[in-house]
């Protein structure tokens, strides 16, 4: 079975999505089943997708190169197994696997920009119907693309995400050389990992950590870390403030080299997004040994089970005394961690892959 895999959910500040992409590049090709791999991004086909996670030109001063490659690529979307791990299928595939990872646009198209919308109401239902067969992170969503779309329950399979092995406990000795450039002490902050969008509710959480008893919010400063995202003008200059007030700190994205370690330092890891589709940031904190404490919307329940607490997103009263007791309650956190670290155990990208590539072969049988 050949694959061609599009890759243009990867770029150098990798998202959830990009990821996902990047991980299926690195193990599909070491998988028995697939007796060739190619890479599409851009309406040709790239030799080496690591590029675009090193920022670098993909052909490098090669017109001729280029031009051979938008015709091979014609021929794979037509002759191969495509994936869009990115929610679309390319023009001109014959048969195609998607995953689509949340209905964030259907659901809050509000909370969007104008652009994104526009891509989604062109192409989103026009790939699902042209797809063999759809992939979702998470039953909680599996069910929603199949009332929303009318799907058979057979044609789409819940395939949960991963989590790397670099996202684990850290040593104390270990843990203070790599978070001193952010003058953080490990156990000494809280921590919330998420890009800057009106679905991930951080202004909510800003105004809940804001309620806390002084003495707990000196203690415990908020860290907040993510990219920038969009439509949060408001959110920039609550930020600035609580920066100014001495209990939040913004370290803007963090490279994935030092995000295990911040992770792993922190007391308590905050989610309270109103929507996801898998929610990777929790996963990872409990992988590092961080209890959590999210939303009890959407997927998030699903991905974190008994392990995580649970508040309401759009409650800020019952979020700041959710997050008191939580950072109050050394019990309760050791309990978290353990119970953290066993959930997190269920969730690896070696599962995934095997999961996906039986995927591709049902398609590419029924084909």
């Amino acid at each position: 079975m050949q694959v061609t895999l599009c890759v243009d959910a990867i770029e150098t500040q990798l998202t959830g999505i990009g990821r996902y992409t990047w991980e299926l590049c690195r193990r599909l090709a070491e998988r028995r089943e697939i007796s060739g791999l190619q890479f599409y991004s851009r309406r040709r086909l790239i030799d080496d997708p690591g590029r675009l996670l090193r920022g670098e030109p993909i052909y490098p001063g090669r017109l001729l190169r280029r031009i051979v490659r938008q015709m091979q690529a014609k021929r794979a979307l037509r002759s191969t197994l495509v994936h869009g791990p990115n929610f679309f299928l390319p023009e001109g595939t014959r048969a195609g696997v998607i995953t689509v990872h949340d209905l964030s646009v259907l659901r809050f198209p509000e909370m969007h920009p104008p652009a994104r919308l526009q891509q989604f109401e062109r192409r989103l239902s026009e790939s699902i119907v042209r797809a063999a067969h759809v992939i979702t992170d998470t039953e909680t969503v599996r069910l929603e693309v199949i009332a929303e779309f009318s799907l058979d329950p057979r044609q789409v399979t819940a395939v949960p995400l991963g989590v790397d092995s670099s996202f684990q406990p850290k040593a104390q000795d270990e843990l203070a050389p790599a978070l001193r450039p952010w003058a953080l002490s490990a156990g000494g902050y809280g921590l919330c990992v998420a890009t800057l969008e009106p679905r991930k509710k951080i202004a909510e959480l800003l105004r809940a950590w804001r309620d806390l008893p002084s003495g707990l919010r000196d203690a415990f400063p908020l860290v907040l870390a993510g990219g920038a995202g969009w439509r949060n003008e408001e959110l920039l200059r609550q930020i600035a403030q609580g920066e100014d007030e001495g209990w939040l700190r913004y370290l803007g994205f963090v490279d994935e080299r030092r995000l295990p370690h911040l992770y792993a330092g922190a007391a308590l890891f905050a989610y309270p997004s109103i929507y996801e589709g898998f929610g990777l940031p929790p996963l990872e904190a409990m992988a590092s040994g961080t209890p959590v404490m999210v939303s009890n919307r959407s997927c998030l329940p699903e991905v974190c089970g008994e392990a995580g607490g649970y508040f309401d997103p759009d409650d800020v009263e019952g979020m700041t005394k959710a997050i008191d007791k939580a950072l109050t309650d050394r019990d309760w956190r050791q309990a978290a961690r353990a119970r953290g670290l066993e959930q997190a155990r269920k969730f690896t990208w070696d599962r995934l892959v095997d999961a996906t590539v039986a995927v591709y072969r049902a398609a590419w049988d029924a084909r």
